[in-house]
């Protein structure tokens, strides 16, 4: 079975009937398996991080109460670790995605181009939740701003302007 099969059965197994946080973790990984082709990184860790991305809310929920980032970055990456781990993934591809789970909304301590393949696809998934998609001279500044590869770029613009 491929690397992403096996992360999709535990995503979908983790988030059960949330079909809405399965979704987005799928739009999240295609997004990034486009922009990967063009910007490049390590495949292993692009598919890791981009369904795993997300995976500490329901932790986040149950213990804090709050979906909010900051606690999505605190449980996450130990949730995303042992998924890894059973799946047969090497310690430094781990340590990567883990470092990419904790900080995919803050942006700390990390700047590799699969960071910026992740931040790119999940923020071209969340422009409509955050923005409105009618202001189209607003989403070009916004996306101006917060977009850090030129594919993940392209991509927003044409589907939001």
């Amino acid at each position: 079975m491929l690397l992403e099969d096996r992360l999709i059965e535990e995503v979908k197994r983790l988030f059960g009937d949330d079909q809405k946080r399965i979704d987005h973790a799928l739009t999240v990984f295609g997004y990034a398996s486009e922009i990967m082709k063009a910007e490049g990184g390590d495949p292993k860790v692009v598919v890791s991080a981009a369904l795993l991305h997300d995976i500490g809310i329901k932790e986040a929920e149950r213990k804090h109460g709050s979906s909010a980032a900051k606690y999505q970055e605190m449980e996450g990456p130990r949730i995303a670790e042992g998924i890894m781990r059973d799946v047969g993934l090497d310690a430094d591809t781990i340590d990567h995605v883990c470092r990419i789970v904790g900080s995919h909304h803050s942006a700390r301590d990390i700047d590799t181009v699969e960071f910026r393949i992740i931040w790119d696809a999940d923020w071209i998934v969340n422009i409509p939740d955050l923005y409105d998609v009618e202001d189209k001279g607003k989403l070009a500044g916004v996306i101006k701003k917060l977009f850090r590869t030129k594919s993940g770029r392209e991509i927003a613009e044409g589907k939001y302007l």
